[in-house]
């Protein structure tokens, strides 16, 4: 499964090479009340068809890593059918949270669009599953526990969304996507509980 999303968006992203407009317009996360006069509507399906198209190749490459990374990890623990659920869940979150954020907050009408909200609901799973196992920064190559890790970014994502000093980052999305994570691993403990006592 997670090849497979990651195949996924390789594709998307070679689509947006031949139609970029098209689908940034219509497959796009766009605000649900554009301050710009014109803008895209927003759509339903766009709160998951937004993770699919990326910026840039750097922006698909850097997700794309994230996931394979701890993607892969997940999925041998949840198996294919759970890692597809949390990324859904995820995605969708995150599209939510950055509704309500744009909302909430103001600003021009702009597009939201890359797999964020999923690699870091991926990356909160992989945390609560293995929080002890040591995770590397790439820039500055420090070692951590995966837990103080996905800690760290959360907080580093909630800073910089309040403050607003890193503007076009969907910051709110990534945090959105962390809390659906948590919801969907939540969800599945105390399913598992309640079955170990049925």
């Amino acid at each position: 499964m997670t090849l497979l999303l990651i195949a996924l968006n390789a594709l998307a992203f070679a689509l947006e090479a031949f139609v970029p407009a098209s689908l940034i317009d219509d497959f796009a996360l766009w605000p649900l009340h554009p301050v710009n006069a014109g803008a895209p509507a927003f759509h339903p399906w766009q709160l998951l068809t937004y993770s699919a198209l990326h910026a840039n190749f750097p922006h698909l490459a850097f997700n794309m890593l994230g996931l394979f990374m701890f993607g892969s990890e997940v999925e041998r623990v949840l198996g294919a059918a759970r890692l597809l659920k949390l990324y859904v869940a995820s995605v969708v979150c995150g599209g939510v949270v950055q509704l309500l954020t744009a909302i909430a907050l103001g600003g021009d009408a702009y597009p939201t669009v890359g797999a964020s909200a999923g690699i870091f609901g991926v990356l909160v799973a992989y945390a609560l599953l293995f929080p002890r196992r040591r995770v590397v920064l790439l820039f500055p190559p420090i070692p951590m526990p995966a837990w103080l890790f996905a800690t760290g970014y959360a907080l580093i994502e909630l800073l910089l969304g309040v403050s607003r000093e890193a503007p076009g980052v969907a910051h709110f999305a990534h945090l959105g996507g962390m809390a659906g994570a948590i919801a969907m691993m939540g969800f599945w403990l105390r399913k598992r509980r309640r079955d170990a006592f049925d």
